[in-house]
């Protein structure tokens, strides 16, 4: 009787638990929680994550390393004291999952404008961390599902090889198929666009890794072919993210507090040379000094770069005498009024016809190069709404004439005004041209070096030691000195 009980208790249980797990699946799904979401639904959340990701290294570190701006208080940044700058590895690692997504998705769908345009991100994205950092997990990257938890680290000569295939690759895609792009806040779906974003930046970074081999017949079939591989044609084409003027999408910098914002000072090195040039564009980089911004007389003073803490918030006096950051960038950015609401940066038309002005000098192109130079210059002027000064071209710093090394250098130096503001990219562009000659400030603690790279995030030494360690034997100590490969003579 005892087992015929215990028996029967067995078996209720059994089909207890058969009840119970019948429709386990379809109780466990939320039909409000989708297990899969498309592409015009991930386009978004990647394009505000890495432009946010962007314009904050752009604030703390890349408008400080180019002498762009200079710090008042707080300055180890300006000093070379840096630590773990991880921002740009963590978001183009964590937003790398989804744009893997898109790619999936693409192929299954036979969506091609979906994956032309991921294909341009993914460029994009990695080479802000091969830019930022050098050798970089790449070929491995985003596979844990596969079972690859522990990624190597590939040279970034490879990885270069993979982003200028992924951009030739886009280019042939883009307007294949007719799908509408939903989701894009870049170019609303403009795919003609997007396929111009794709050459233009080919264009950059065959000139990123000029030093290390021959690019100009890739520079050549690009230039000499606009109905196939076309590129920016004016500032209507930039690949630029407009913030919105109400919340929650505006610009990143119109949330931070004013004493953190007013840290950040003109750097003389760049205040002092557009002041020489009566350059337009001053006023609209940085402000009077507070003393005089409400004057009949408004007075514009830089602060130098690599000041001690002491020095830098006494310097000329102290910060009433140091003029501040243009209110483009803070209380006017989500702004209507005047000038544009401040937007967030992929690339620009004027960063193009600089590239192609350095290329044509060079003998790597056709074309004139006092041709690109000059509207390259134009189009940094029309970017801020402005008009060109009068005379501006009969300036002899900014006349297009000269030994071919002036003129390089006249081309180096309108890129590196123009991209005030602009990412890190004048910074790893200063780092293979060294235009301007930059001078590390009095106290920086750096050897008297401008960095020329951020080191890997700690985590990777524990998390993926092998990976990390062959990053370091291959390339060199990780370290803020140690040149990446194409720096490397």
């Amino acid at each position: 009787m005892k087992y015929t009980f215990i028996t029967a208790l067995i078996l209720c249980g059994a089909l207890a638990f058969t009840g119970c797990t019948k429709d386990f699946d379809d109780i466990n799904n939320n039909p409000n929680a989708p297990t899969a979401v498309n592409s015009g639904l991930l386009l978004p959340q990647i394009q505000r994550d890495m432009i946010g990701s962007v314009l904050g290294e752009t604030w703390g570190i890349g408008n400080i390393v180019i002498q762009h701006t200079a710090k008042n208080q707080f300055v180890n940044e300006d000093r070379y004291l840096w630590g773990e700058i991880n921002g740009i590895w963590n978001s183009v690692y964590d937003n790398m999952r989804d744009v893997n997504n898109i790619l999936i998705q693409s192929d299954e769908k036979n969506e091609m404008n979906y994956k032309g345009i991921a294909l341009v991100l993914r460029a994009w994205m990695f080479s802000l961390a091969t830019d930022a950092y050098g050798d970089i997990p790449y070929s491995e990257a985003i596979k844990a599902k596969e079972g690859i938890n522990y990624t190597k680290y590939d040279s970034q000569e490879d990885v270069y090889i993979g982003i200028l295939n992924d951009l030739k690759e886009a280019n042939t895609l883009l307007g294949t198929t007719g799908e509408v792009v939903a989701g894009d806040l870049i170019f609303a779906g403009d795919v003609a666009k997007w396929k111009k974003l794709a050459n233009s930046l080919r264009v950059r970074y065959l000139l990123r890794i000029s030093n290390k081999r021959d690019v100009g017949a890739d520079l050549r079939e690009i230039v000499t072919n606009p109905a196939t591989a076309p590129v920016f044609e004016s500032n209507a084409d930039n690949a630029v993210y407009t913030f919105k003027s109400t919340s929650p999408d505006q610009f990143p910098l119109y949330s931070s507090r004013i004493g953190s914002f007013n840290e950040f000072r003109a750097s003389k090195t760049l205040l002092d040379t557009l002041a020489d040039l009566g350059d337009t564009r001053m006023p609209i980089f940085f402000r009077p000094t507070p003393a005089t911004e409400s004057s009949a007389s408004p007075v514009y003073a830089g602060i130098p770069n690599g000041l001690n803490d002491v020095d830098a918030l006494q310097y000329n006096g102290g910060p009433q005498f140091q003029s501040r950051i243009g209110s483009l960038f803070y209380e006017n950015s989500i702004s209507t009024q005047g000038l544009t609401i401040a937007k967030g940066v992929v690339m620009t038309y004027a960063e193009l016809q600089f590239l192609l002005a350095e290329a044509a000098e060079k003998g790597l192109i056709g074309g004139t190069a006092q041709t690109y130079y000059e509207s390259g210059v134009n189009a940094s002027f029309s970017f801020y709404g402005l008009a060109l000064p009068a005379n501006y071209f009969s300036l002899p710093d900014v006349a297009y004439t000269g030994t071919k090394a002036e003129k390089l250098n006249k081309t180096g130096f309108q890129k590196w005004v123009s991209l005030y503001f602009q990412g890190l990219e004048a910074w790893f562009d200063w780092r293979r041209t060294g235009i301007p000659a930059l001078t590390p400030g009095p106290s920086n603690q750096n050897d008297n070096k401008i960095p020329v790279r951020f080191r890997y995030p700690i985590i990777e030494q524990s998390l993926n030691a092998n990976g990390y360690q062959g990053a370091i034997q291959r390339q060199g100590a990780d370290d803020l000195n140690t040149k990446m490969w194409y720096l490397k003579q």
